[in-house]
């Protein structure tokens, strides 16, 4: 039965191509390097179909083998960026700590943006979450989308960005806040505009 169950893959590119390029692109940032992961992808799933063992859906089967593709392109781009380890100060990311109280409470409530799992499927939103990833110093994006949304160890992350485990928590707390404020601005008032 395995390789039966992976779909026709003459019309993988038409069923899932839409959802691989967006979910690239929010992890990437970049079309053209979008677009390689994808038919990256489709190669390689076109390589493994034999061994794809119906577990899980094709499109989820898919965007494992793209989540491979992408971790691959940011060790290609670590290995090919300059030897600078620390992030520069960036006055974008100034200010984080006025956002709390002396206990460590919000001084500002973050917005409510609604159900999570439903914000996943509009479209709105991830072209939001693009625009406000596109917003961070680019290191800080790919160290967000490393830990938090392609969940690589904190060790992986680590040697993969040539950064401390303290230089970590510290720029993903930077890319937090930094996202918490773009979304605030711009998803909360379109939730409110559409909702």
């Amino acid at each position: 039965m395995a390789g039966t169950d992976a779909g026709k893959p003459d019309q993988w590119l038409d069923d899932h191509g839409d959802a691989l390029y967006r979910y690239a692109m929010v992890h990437l940032r970049d079309p053209h390097q979008a677009e390689d992961a994808v038919q990256e992808t489709l190669l390689a799933a076109l390589q493994a179909r034999e061994r794809f063992g119906g577990s899980a859906s094709v499109r989820t089967w898919l965007i494992g083998i793209l989540k491979h593709k992408i971790v691959d392109q940011f060790r290609r781009d670590a290995r090919e960026a300059p030897g600078d380890t620390e992030l520069a100060a960036d006055s974008d990311m100034s200010g984080v700590d006025e956002q709390f109280d002396r206990t460590g409470h919000w001084l500002n409530a973050p917005v409510e943006w609604g159900d999570p799992a439903q914000l996943l499927g509009r479209e709105q939103f991830w072209e939001i979450l693009q625009r406000c990833l596109n917003a961070l110093p680019e290191r800080l994006a790919r160290l967000f989308l490393l830990r938090e949304v392609l969940g690589s160890e904190t060790e992986e992350v680590c040697q993969e960005m040539d950064v401390t485990p303290t230089n970590l928590w510290t720029m993903l707390h930077r890319a937090r806040m930094g996202l918490r404020r773009c979304l605030d601005a711009n998803w909360g008032r379109g939730v409110r505009e559409v909702g």
